[in-house]
């Protein structure tokens, strides 16, 4: 054993005095807590012990004694878990609708700006931070500095707010593709009582009817929830089983998963493409969708509905991202896997809106044709057609002749685009208008359960994502992370199953959309300005453009600066103020199902609704200036995770690298094993190899000066400081 001391200037008194670095570990365990002591000779030190190098893999990354970090099988695995949690059901039944009420085609100039300017560069942030300090995101924002740990807190609670009900849609799903098999399909037709259909269905529809009351048995307000659906809690137990089965040991379960939960959807997606674009009225649908209205431009809501369906079509700040990359090897290319994974995005979404509005067209077409009879039929009663069985000329001069006051008569307007218009989105789109579309298709049910396998792929898919970017964050906390992943997931699931109760009521959608609204919104969109701003300002873009460069060859150029510096930040900024504005200004309503009307009643959240509402803003929000005082003010005994955010760090602390930069006595080199050049501080192994395989608190930095804790008086750092006491820092090199 070598041991070696070094006395220098300096020392500080509040650095990292009395801390243990070992060559290998990437847990956060390097360093002793951050109370320096004096050593009673008047000098306060640190000591660091070295460990024999050891050879780390590209697939495995922690020191011996600790788990490795999981990997991906191969690059397949890896861009197929991108695709599946990116491609969610958001590319099914919200953007098309956003295409069809924002200008149609137009849509689409807005929409690949705000890819451009907002989503791809957020994007590369996450992915290429995650792959760069291999950790999760609370790991991450640790290491960049520790009084950003509460952004991967934040992260971490919106996340499971997400989580909750994300999995409640793929319960839904089941119990569509459960009654799937059924021929003819349950929601074909009203059902018949006594030789008389139920009122409540003929006042509505039969889809409408077999959604609202067949499956959610809804309740009149949230106020009245009414009991628990036995159907759905069955069903949401096996959607959480199921998930559980997939994540519990991370990628290396759910990896294989991917493969059918992203591939299957393109097959679905393609097969009714080409059924789609064979049916009558399919080529009307298309036309009315992509048919631009370049005037919608002018209206400031297009641009912002663009922004946030890129947002969240991307899954951006869910840390899940962030969880994929860490288990990159170091050396992956992850600007290409971003431009692909984006490409894919856009064109996934585009190619799914063909697909539904070459469906809703064939539908529209067939509604028509009924309105149409059912007219002919009433002009027939009030003898202004000879027959119902009349040409479509003399029906619309028969049309003509009808007096424009009357309105006992319940004609009804017969117009394609009238019944394109009424297009949901949503949970309306899939459950009710397409299930519509289904029943006028030869072999309706094949086409049902084709549908419904697909959106089940889709929604496992983005919830294996989310719950994997979840985990990720919790396993980076050194508590957690010595239980196993399998019991670990096992608490997350049944916690979760026990909390979706409140979805398996009668006002279960009701929760459902006032999670959609609130909790995931406000708090997501802090969290990415938050990351946004951390790695830019903080972490330093220049640090993080030579990260990019050292592990894929590529240098961000201009488009990148610009877009991580000023434009991305710009728009997250508008898209939180205007968020907030129409949150405030617009008074938040929900859907009631009214059994009397027969339809959705437009109805004001109760005040104790809101006030959960506002509680998990907050609760998305809060950790991070929580986190931010409680580490400034270093209060230790309240923060579990206080030694690994403060010390796991991609330079040295301020105390042991003032040390460092004057034992080199070269300021102004800047060079290191990172760009090639000369280890500018102290050779801690006679092992040359790629600097990869090192902890991230022993790489050196090409821009040391622009990560350092802010040198306060709390540090103590000034080198000019005359009541510094002798520093001493001992290597014990075993």
């Amino acid at each position: 054993m070598a041991s070696t001391k070094i006395d220098g200037p300096g020392g500080g008194g509040g650095g990292a005095g009395g801390g243990i670095l070992t060559n290998g570990p990437r847990n956060g365990h390097e360093m002793a807590p951050l109370n320096t002591r004096a050593r009673g000779d008047g000098t306060h030190g640190v000591t660091i012990v070295l460990t024999a190098s050891q050879r780390n893999s590209l697939t495995s990354v922690d020191a011996t004694g600790e788990p490795e970090r999981a990997a991906w099988s191969g690059k397949m695995q890896f861009f197929l878990s991108i695709i599946g949690y990116s491609v969610g059901l958001g590319n099914i039944w919200r953007f098309p609708y956003l295409c069809q009420q924002n200008g149609g085609g137009a849509f689409l100039i807005p929409f690949m700006i705000m890819l451009i300017l907002e989503g791809i560069p957020l994007f590369l942030i996450e992915l290429g931070i995650g792959q760069r300090m291999r950790l999760g995101a609370l790991g991450v924002w640790n290491t960049i500095h520790p009084w950003l740990g509460g952004i991967g807190i934040s992260s971490c609670i919106v996340t499971l707010f997400v989580a909750l009900y994300y999995n409640v849609i793929i319960t839904w799903v089941f119990f569509y593709l459960f009654n799937s098999f059924r021929y003819p399909l349950p929601w074909s037709s009203c059902p018949v009582i006594n030789g008389t259909a139920v009122e409540e269905c003929t006042r509505s529809s039969e889809t409408a009817y077999f959604w609202y009351r067949e499956t959610l048995d809804a309740a009149p307000s949230m106020d009245e929830p009414g009991g628990l659906k036995w159907w759905i809690v069955l069903c949401l137990f096996l959607s959480w089983t199921i998930v559980f089965f997939i994540v519990m040991k991370g990628i290396q379960s759910s990896g294989k998963v991917v493969y059918f939960t992203s591939l299957f959807p393109y097959v679905v997606l393609t097969i009714f493409f080409i059924r789609g674009i064979t049916l009558p009225g399919a080529g009307a649908g298309l036309m009315h969708m992509y048919t631009p209205k370049v005037e919608k431009l002018a209206d400031p809501t297009v641009w912002l509905d663009a922004a946030t369906q890129v947002f969240y079509s991307f899954g951006l700040a869910f840390g899940s991202l962030i969880a994929f990359g860490s288990y990159n090897t170091p050396k992956n290319n992850c600007v290409r896997d971003v431009l692909l994974v984006s490409v894919c995005n856009a064109i996934t979404a585009i190619y799914a809106s063909v697909v539904i509005f070459a469906i809703l067209g064939f539908k529209a077409t067939v509604n028509v044709e009924k309105c149409i009879n059912t007219n002919k039929d009433i002009l027939f009663h009030h003898n202004l057609l000879p027959s119902i069985n009349v040409t479509d000329l003399e029906y619309e001069s028969a049309m003509e002749l009808v007096p424009k006051n009357e309105t006992g008569w319940k004609l009804e307007e017969c117009s394609l685009s009238h019944m394109l218009d009424n297009a949901a989105e949503g949970t309306g789109l899939a459950f009710i208008v397409f299930t519509q579309a289904i029943v006028e298709l030869p072999g309706a049910p094949f086409w049902a359960v084709l549908f419904f396998t697909m959106l089940l792929s889709l929604g496992l898919g983005s919830q294996i994502g989310i719950l994997e970017g979840m985990l990720c964050t919790l396993f980076d906390i050194d508590i957690i992370k010595r239980v196993k992943k399998q019991h670990v997931t096992a608490v997350v699931c049944v916690f979760c199953f026990l909390v979706g109760f409140i979805f398996c009521t009668g006002a279960g959608e009701y929760w459902l959309k006032m999670f959609d609204s609130f909790a995931g919104t406000i708090g997501l969109v802090v969290v990415a300005l938050m990351e946004m701003i951390s790695v830019v300002y903080i972490y330093g873009h220049k640090k993080f453009t030579e990260d990019i460069y050292q592990m894929t060859g590529y240098r961000p150029g201009p488009y990148w600066q610009w877009t991580w510096r000023y434009i991305g930040p710009f728009i997250m900024v508008c898209i939180l103020i205007s968020s907030i504005i129409f949150m405030v200004i617009k008074n938040p309503t929900y859907g009631a199902w009214s059994k009397e009307l027969g339809a959705v009643v437009q109805t004001d959240y109760p005040n104790w609704v809101m006030a959960i509402a506002l509680s998990m803003i907050l609760a998305g929000v809060l950790p991070m200036p929580i986190v931010f005082l409680m580490r400034s003010f270093q209060c230790l005994k309240v923060d579990l995770d206080i030694h690994q955010g403060s010390i796991r760090r991609n330079e040295t602390t301020t105390s042991t690298k003032v040390m460092m930069d004057d034992d080199d006595d070269d300021d102004d080199d800047m060079s290191g094993p990172a760009l090639g050049g000369p280890l500018t501080s102290l050779s801690y192994s006679d092992d040359e190899d790629d600097e990869d395989d090192q902890p991230v608190t022993m790489r050196s930095s090409n821009y040391g000066n622009s990560l350092s804790v802010p040198q306060t008086n709390r540090f103590n750092t000034s080198s000019n400081s005359k009541s510094k006491k002798p520093f001493k820092m001992e290597v014990v090199d075993f």
